[in-house]
Parts: structure tokens; sequence; C-alpha cells
């Protein structure tokens, strides 16, 4: 399939209603996973994972438990088909679909963005996504926001030393509580709209 426009980075991820996404030992049990939110539609719109390496090492290769359901078993499944990167100071080999990026960071990404291919998305954490947006990487900010209040944690945003402004395109409530929350980045001007 060939596109006109470059490929998005969309960062898509569970947050709560604080702004936490993991408790402050690591639990991601708050995260609620409804199927109304059809995931695994998300899934089909990208061909591209990218991972910070410790993400990575948790979750890159994780095999769903035995007593998983369908769905959780089909959404692995497809993380599993995908292309993925991991930025990583000390590693760099290629293993699989899984290749290691540990310097020029903003070339590489958009060297990938300019590649055929569907969406990529942005997995974390909370460095990479850091680093993301300080390089203004991140296209597409897709967040579900959680009915749970941590008090502690992971913050989402940390060390972000620039603003961000953003445009609100889509909110999508679900009868399990969580809102997703569709932001782009609003970079982007066009000629018309630049001062002369």
């Amino acid at each position: 399939m060939s596109r006109s426009n470059p490929r998005k980075i969309v960062l898509d991820l569970a947050t709560t209603l604080d702004g936490y996404i993991e408790g402050k030992n690591g639990e991601t049990d708050w995260c609620i996973m409804d199927p109304e939110m059809e995931f695994t539609d998300f899934l089909n719109q990208i061909d591209t994972i990218l991972y910070g390496r410790k993400s990575y090492d948790e979750w890159g290769q994780y095999i769903p438990p035995a007593n998983a359901t369908d769905d959780e078993i089909e959404m692995w499944r497809l993380v599993h088909g995908k292309d993925k990167y991991v930025f990583s100071k000390t590693e760099n080999r290629t293993d699989g679909n899984t290749k290691y990026i540990n310097k020029n960071i903003a070339e590489e990404v958009n060297k990938l963005k300019n590649e055929p291919g569907k969406d990529i998305w942005l997995y974390g954490g909370a460095n990479l996504i850091t680093t993301f947006i300080e390089l203004d990487l991140v296209d597409e900010f897709r967040l579900s926001v959680h009915p749970v209040v941590l008090g502690e944690g992971k913050a989402l945003f940390t060390n972000i030393n620039k603003q961000l402004d953003l445009k609100l395109i889509a909110t999508k409530p679900f009868s399990s509580g969580v809102v997703q929350l569709i932001y782009h980045n609003d970079r982007i001007k066009t000629e018309a709209q630049l001062p002369l």
C-alpha cells in the first residue's frame, strides 16, 4: 500500500486519572481490558512498534497465560506479528523482526516514517516517550484515561522541557468508565499560516 503522507507515530497507552502509567511497583492491574475499546482495530492500523529496552524486555515477547481469553490471545498474536524497534543505549543488533537502535534517533525514526507501510505505535516506556516528545516525533496521542487514582507511581509525562500544543480530535467514552482522548500534534503550519 502506498501513501503520499509520512506514517504517523502514535503514542497509545493507558493512564490513570491522576496521570500514572504504572503503580509505584510497576503495577498495571488497574488497566481495564475492555473489548468495547476494539484494541485489535488499532493493532490492524499499525505494522511497527517502538519500545524502550526495559519495556521490550518486559512486554516485547510476552506470552499470555494458559487461562487467557481468546481476545487476549488474538491481541498478543497481532502484537508479535509487527516489526519491532528497540531503543537501547547499549544493545545494537537485529533479532528476527526486532531491530535495536542506539544512536541517531531522530534520523532513524524519520527514515522509518517515510518508508511505505501503516502507522507506527510508540509503546514506551516513560524515558522513550520523553525522548520522542523532546525530538518532536509524536504525531498522535491516544490516551485511554482509566477511572482510577493511584496517588503515586510512574508518571506519563516526566522531564518534558517544552510546551506541546495539541489539537483534540476525538473523545470516546466507554461503559467501563474509560475515556479515550485522541490528540494530534499541532506543530504543522502551512505556508499560508506563517507570518510574512
